[in-house]
């Protein structure tokens, strides 16, 4: 199954995420964050995108070859996480085809690496992700940090854009997944597959190392949707 990361970036690994810096097509950002690789860009054309794949070689001019597409191309903030990559020296590009039939390849780039944006987090001495009180009308996602239709996770910092955010997640057992130790930008998607399993996660959400938010988010297996039968009022 193909799956697009918006970290974005990149991450989505997060990963998948996070930690990328979208550019605005035709040019791509290509990073590699926890020997992930994030390609993700930026859509500001009124024609209307039918296709975009993303393409790999181990040549910068030539023998590229598709490697996944998106689903939702018209998508602003968009991006794809290349979790096979056999070398971190491949080179990427991206094919955006038009409707009518018009089309472009943006540049090839190497990823950069980028070791900053997502790290194996430890929770500091009397740290926790759980809330201390119950949920008082039952289960209210947050408006920042949330699951999307398909599931991957949505990071939307539009409304308070303009602090320095960073976020903590955690599973269900208190254990730290990954952390986003800078936010680069204020819309993000990390994947799924970066949360490991479904279930419930939890996250901290810091506005320049100050509490900004404590809350959870459900991840259901593949082929549900939303919050599993009984958990909306439930307590944590």
């Amino acid at each position: 199954m193909l799956r697009p990361l918006f970290l974005t970036f990149f991450f989505i690994v997060s990963i998948i995420a996070n930690g990328a810096a979208q550019d605005t097509l035709p040019r791509i950002s290509v990073k590699n964050i926890s020997n992930k690789i994030i390609i993700s860009w930026k859509v500001t054309y009124g024609a209307k995108i039918n296709t975009i794949n993303i393409q790999r070689s181990s040549d910068s001019l030539r023998n590229f070859t598709s490697i996944g597409s998106v689903l939702e191309p018209m998508n602003r903030d968009n991006g794809y996480v290349d979790n096979k990559a056999p070398s971190p020296n491949m080179f990427y590009r991206v094919f955006v085809a038009f409707e009518g039939g018009s089309y472009i390849f943006t540049k090839s780039h190497r990823p950069v690496r980028d070791t900053a944006a997502i790290i194996p987090s430890g929770l500091q001495t009397g740290e926790s992700s759980k809330l201390t009180h119950p949920a008082a009308a039952g289960f209210v996602p947050s408006k920042f940090i949330y699951t999307g239709k398909d599931n991957n996770v949505i990071i939307d910092l539009h409304e308070i854009s303009g602090s320095k955010y960073s976020i903590k997640f955690f599973d269900e057992k208190d254990n730290p997944v990954f952390e986003i130790r800078k936010v680069t930008e204020p819309y993000l998607i990390i994947e799924k597959v970066n949360f490991r399993h479904a279930g419930w996660f939890y996250f901290i959400l810091y506005d320049n190392g100050i509490l900004k938010e404590k809350n959870q988010f459900y991840i259901p297996r593949e082929g549900r949707n939303g919050i599993p039968p009984g958990e909306a009022n439930r307590k944590f």
